[in-house]
């Protein structure tokens, strides 16, 4: 043999060994799935084109948990178990501020810290590569992970007069620090992807708040002039992603005749008025019958869910014009005479509703279970965790839906 033809049989050797770790790399790393931007036109979501129907989870800690590198796996492994589920969308937190100075995303209002943002661009890369949109929330209402009272606080160190948390919807101080916040994130160039966020289809969604609330104005209306104001201001920096409020579905004053629909009280939001700014893209609900209806048994709980949805989609569909998304529920295995059998009945039925609500008119566009966590997380446990690894028997229960909805989504194309 020539020194040539040998050289060329190292090379050709060579050659076949990088080709064959290249396709072994491709078998272990999922592609890049996600393309074209979510959209709506009327009660329907739209996705190049045709139909777009989904199934879904919440994972409110991610970012939380890959700020620490050595944990990021736990976001591949969920990840990983949804889209073999065949879960499409997951809700998540955008917003981590100044109540853990270890994991902020916002130290103080406008300061970041860099090490975090960077874990949220990982939670965006890797959803990408298993073929799942984000929903991602910007503020909470809560005083988990700082939200509107850390607003407050921050502003009252400023040396703002303020006289409850509720002056987040009406100081323009408060407002600012919210823009801002809204601004850093909707502009954030992605350090894995390389693609600023506004630009990524990976995102289906910004929420403008979790669960806004207002016992300062039961009406609705204060809520209604900060979602105005915001979504203005969010849409004129990002008009290629969809918009929606984070609202649990409660009735105001703007049809007082729908409030017997809520459980017996109101949060400072209406349903109606809220989601009638055109801004806004589509409407959400959230349920939790074994809170809100303490006391009352686990047939009256479902009832209620199931009427629920059934006012808010006939509400979306008729008045409203825009899709609905049941973007929160489960049921807790806290709850007095809890199994899990009971849970997946549950489920099931919460279900059925949406599958039937979306054959029948095509505006309840799918649900979003809360929660998904995976294995070794148990400091995250809140009685709704899933576990998809450990749980075979509600997995197959949401592979089902799944399956279900993106086969009415196939037959909607076809009709469309």
């Amino acid at each position: 043999m020539s020194k040539f033809s040998s050289f060329a049989g190292v090379i050709f050797f060579f050659f076949i060994l990088v080709i064959s770790q290249h396709s072994e790399a491709a078998r272990l790393v999922p592609s890049h799935r996600i393309s074209g931007f979510v959209t709506t036109r009327d009660t329907q979501f739209l996705l190049n084109g045709s139909p777009f129907l989904f199934n879904g989870f919440n994972s409110y800690w991610m970012m939380h948990v890959a700020a620490e590198p050595t944990e990021r796996y736990k976001i591949s492994n969920v990840f990983r178990d949804a889209s073999a589920a065949g879960l499409t969308v997951c809700r998540t937190w955008a917003f981590s501020d100044g109540s853990n100075q270890a994991l902020d995303l916002q130290i103080s209002p406008g300061v970041y810290d860099e090490r975090v943002f960077q874990a949220l661009d990982f939670v965006v890369s890797e959803a990408s590569n298993y073929g799942i949109r984000l929903i991602l929330s910007l503020v909470n209402n809560y005083n988990d992970y700082g939200g509107r009272p850390q607003y407050a606080q921050w502003a009252k160190g400023a040396g703002v007069q303020i006289s409850s948390d509720d002056d987040f919807y009406t100081n323009p101080v408060l407002k600012e620090y919210y823009k801002n916040h809204v601004k850093k994130v909707v502009t954030r160039f992605n350090t894995i992807t390389k693609v600023a966020y506004k630009d990524d289809p990976t995102i289906m969604a910004w929420e403008l708040m979790n669960e806004p609330r207002c016992q300062a104005d039961t009406s609705g209306k204060t809520v209604k002039g900060w979602v105005q104001e915001m979504a203005t201001y969010t849409k004129s920096i990002d008009n290629k992603h969809l918009l929606e409020i984070g609202m649990e579905g409660f009735y105001g004053d703007s049809m007082p005749e729908k409030k017997q629909n809520n459980p017996g009280y109101q949060v400072g939001t209406d349903f109606i008025s809220n989601h009638l700014i055109k801004e806004i893209d589509f409407a959400t609900i959230h349920a939790y019958p074994d809170i809100w209806l303490s006391g009352q048994n686990d047939n009256a709980q479902l009832g209620f869910v199931q009427k629920w949805i059934w006012s808010h989609w006939t509400d979306s569909k008729t008045i409203l014009r825009k899709p609905l998304v049941f973007s929160e529920f489960g049921k807790s295995s806290k709850d007095p005479g809890y199994t899990l059998n009971a849970r997946n009945e549950y489920m099931n039925a919460v279900y059925s509703s949406i599958y039937n609500d979306a054959r029948t008119g095509g505006t309840i566009a799918g649900g979003l279970v809360w929660q998904i966590v995976a294995e070794g997380m148990e400091s995250f446990y809140d009685g709704y965790e899933i576990v998809l690894s450990q749980n075979p028997s509600t997995a197959g229960l949401i592979s089902g839906q799944s399956q279900k909805m993106r086969a009415l989504s196939h037959t909607l194309s076809g009709r469309h």
